[in-house]
């Protein structure tokens, strides 16, 4: 496909007509065309990577070496998790009704979480990423992201929250079970659920068969330290591939009036460095993504590039760092907001800190 060289405009002064400058760019460039026969090339790589997998559990045996499976499987699985993804954006097809069919099969299917619970948490960051009270996923959990939520920690939890940057990343190993466990409570749950019993249909047989396998094929320490393996992997890929796009970034108030265009860019980090499309399912292009999230993972270096120049135009901060750069930042970040843990939740970690 040949892309047009178009140089974008808008008007500084009405912030809506700035980012239709920008969004009209990018659909005149052809970015916003669907790039099917790519996720068909990706979603056949990775089913003959799960088939050697499978021969591979198969033909091991009772060996330790089914550890490296364990292993492998969590990649595979985290990059059926990004199609899902990327289904759920409407990136695939045309049609919403198929990528939902096809985002739900993988989710539920292959993967064993919650397509329904995903949407629904997913759309609401993509609403309001970063902004305290509507962005779910600065919400506190085991971690947390904001300094009143670390000021009301006590106890032992204070202890783990002073240090919660470090602990951040091991505690990601956990977050394959967290996941499975939220899309079980989700589809049982009384909230709504879009196509509930199609879910819990999908879910419980993939859950209980796998498990059954696993614990019918190996001994049962092999079994548990397979899964162990297979969920921890999964779980610290899904969250080293979606931590560093947010976190460390500007954090806005719940009544901020911060327009469309910026409060995508402001709150987003681009990752750069070789390989990080496919390592990370094109979530390195976190800026683009954002402000055109039904855009093909294909097209996304090239919306960068007419992003990059826009907001350099415009005067809108536009952040790149490369992975290793970007997970530095997460964790001085999670460590000055732990800062507050235990503490007066009107306390300045940084007052705190050099009042001592």
């Amino acid at each position: 496909m040949t892309f047009t060289k178009t140089r974008p405009g808008g008007n500084r002064s009405n912030p809506t007509t700035e980012y239709s400058a920008l969004l009209r760019t990018v659909r005149d460039a052809g970015l916003l065309r669907r790039r099917t026969g790519f996720y068909v090339m990706v979603f056949s790589i990775l089913v003959v990577a799960l088939g050697g997998a499978v021969t591979g559990f198969i033909l091991l045996e009772d060996s330790w070496f089914q550890l490296l499976i364990a292993g492998a499987l969590g990649v595979i699985l985290t990059q059926f998790a990004f199609l899902a993804h990327e289904a759920s954006h409407r990136q695939i097809f045309t049609s919403g009704r198929v990528n939902d069919l096809v985002g739900r099969t993988l989710a539920n299917l292959f993967v064993g979480i919650s397509y329904s619970w995903w949407m629904t948490k997913h759309s609401r960051h993509h609403a309001n990423p970063n902004v305290i009270g509507k962005d779910p996923d600065i919400e506190q959990d085991f971690i947390s992201f904001q300094e009143a939520d670390a000021a009301a920690t006590t106890g032992l939890y204070a202890w783990a929250t002073r240090r919660q940057g470090y602990l951040f990343f091991p505690a990601l190993t956990l977050e394959g079970i967290n996941l499975h466990i939220l899309g079980f409570k989700t589809v049982f749950g009384r909230g709504p659920v879009d196509r509930r019993w199609l879910e819990i249909g999908m879910l419980i047989p993939r859950v209980t068969l796998y498990v059954a396998a696993i614990f019918l094929f190996l001994p049962v320490g092999m079994a548990f330290a397979f899964l162990g393996v297979q969920l921890a992997v999964f779980g610290l890929y899904m969250g080293a591939s979606f931590a560093p796009n947010h976190k460390g970034m500007p954090v806005l108030p719940h009544d901020s009036k911060v327009d469309f265009l910026r409060r995508q860019v402001l709150t987003s980090r681009n990752i750069t460095g070789f390989g990080t499309t496919a390592f990370m399912g094109g979530l390195n292009y976190q800026i683009e993504h954002h402000l055109f999230p039904n855009m093909p993972r294909p097209h996304l270096a090239k919306a960068r590039e007419i992003a990059r120049e826009y907001c350099n135009t415009h005067n809108i901060l536009y952040t790149e760092t490369s992975l290793t750069e970007s997970y530095g930042i997460v964790i001085e970040y999670l460590n000055r907001v732990g800062l507050a843990a235990g503490g007066d939740p009107f306390d300045c970690p940084a007052a705190v800190q050099f009042g001592r």
